[in-house]
């Protein structure tokens, strides 16, 4: 496959686009990361997703260290061609680093930030390497 399809994408002045990742099933909002155009490409080809990390510098596999991969079903850009829309299958049902199905768990209620969903399985666990 030819790579001009990543020159539609409306890349950020730091080479970057916000990558929304959405479950296929529920339709709920998992994480909201970055991607620049490697990370872009090695999803498309390997059909799990990558992101590219702003804290580390650096290209990740989503689940390289947890196991909890994220299998492509679809990637969509918006109409402004400037976000990344990516419809997985989430392994484990855990999507946050917390141990948790989203990153989505605080919720505003009164004023207050609660958390409404509860962790699947601690961090230590998960990442207890």
């Amino acid at each position: 496959m030819s790579d001009a399809w990543l020159n539609k994408v409306n890349w950020a002045q730091d080479g970057l686009v916000p990558a929304v990742t959405q479950d296929a099933a529920s339709g709920r909002v998992l994480m909201v990361a970055w991607m620049n155009r490697e990370a872009l490409k090695q999803t498309a080809a390997t059909g799990e997703v990558h992101y590219w990390s702003r804290s580390r510098k650096k290209l990740w596999h989503k689940g390289e260290e947890s196991g909890h991969v994220q299998k492509v079903k679809s990637i969509r850009l918006d109409c402004d061609e400037d976000v990344i829309l990516v419809e997985v299958e989430q392994a484990g049902g855990i999507a946050c680093h917390t141990g948790r199905p989203s990153c989505f768990f605080n919720q505003l209620r009164d004023g207050q930030w609660v958390e409404v969903d509860p962790v699947k399985k601690d961090p230590k666990e998960i990442y207890a390497k």
